[in-house]
């Protein structure tokens, strides 16, 4: 089953006014899909991450930003508790695991990766602070996702990169487009 929720590029951007900011693209009335594979073809990598950060569903876009990070790390790097805090809500996304991951992405350094994907899973609902209720905007975690993918892309030895945004973008299209890329 599809979660793809919007039928054009541009019904993403009319819906999140803040992808206009990040993504430098104009948005066109093609499939969302087909937008995003034309932003990789040309060589818009940072476009190509941040249209699927609004693109998918908060839930999805924090699995993506995790699974994507992960996946370009280098082999025998630590476990990040942020990351581990993001997959927490992800596997069980209740405001306790919420919450945590938003505690510990508030408390992180913003070096870290982890610290971005803890952040757009605190980002996912209720308040964005831990002391009162001040409800979350509903782009915020498109943009700190959006952020740890890029930094992490980054990282990644030049000759790599376009192997690390294809293996980010095709992520992406896996969970929006069927069932092989189930969060749960």
């Amino acid at each position: 089953m599809s979660k793809l929720r919007f039928s054009t590029a541009q019904e993403v951007f009319e819906t999140f006014p803040a992808a206009r900011q990040v993504i430098n693209t104009a948005p066109t009335t093609e499939p969302p899909l087909t937008f995003l594979r034309s932003l990789v073809q040309a060589g818009n990598s940072k476009d190509a991450i941040g249209f699927c950060a609004f693109l998918m569903p908060r839930r999805e876009a924090v699995w993506w930003a995790l699974q994507s990070i992960q996946r370009m790390q280098p082999a025998g790097t630590p476990p990040d508790p942020g990351l581990k805090a993001a997959e927490a809500w992800v596997r069980d996304p209740t405001d306790e695991t919420r919450r945590a991951a938003l505690a510990l992405g508030e408390s992180g350094h913003h070096a870290s990766l982890g610290t971005w994907v803890a952040l757009a899973a605190g980002y996912s609902g209720g308040s964005m602070v831990t002391t009162h209720a001040i409800p979350c905007p509903p782009d915020l975690t498109a943009k700190t996702a959006r952020i740890g993918v890029l930094t992490a892309l980054g990282r990644v030895p030049e000759r790599e990169r376009d192997a690390a945004l294809r293996n980010c973008v095709e992520a992406c299209i896996r969970l929006l487009d069927d069932e092989s890329g189930r969060t749960t």
